[in-house]
């Protein structure tokens, strides 16, 4: 994801609270398998 500009990040839609949240470069192994866009609303589901 080097290089990319900040609009064009992939994002995804949190499943707990429904916003939009983009990737981050602590998912970038695992960004098939975030579902939740913070600790929070995974605690939440």
């Amino acid at each position: 994801m080097r290089g990319v500009k900040k609009q064009n990040l992939p994002n995804k839609i949190c499943l707990v609270c429904q916003k939009p949240f983009v990737w981050r470069k602590k998912w970038e192994k695992v960004w098939d398998e975030v579902k939740y866009c913070s600790d929070k609303c995974k605690m939440n589901k």
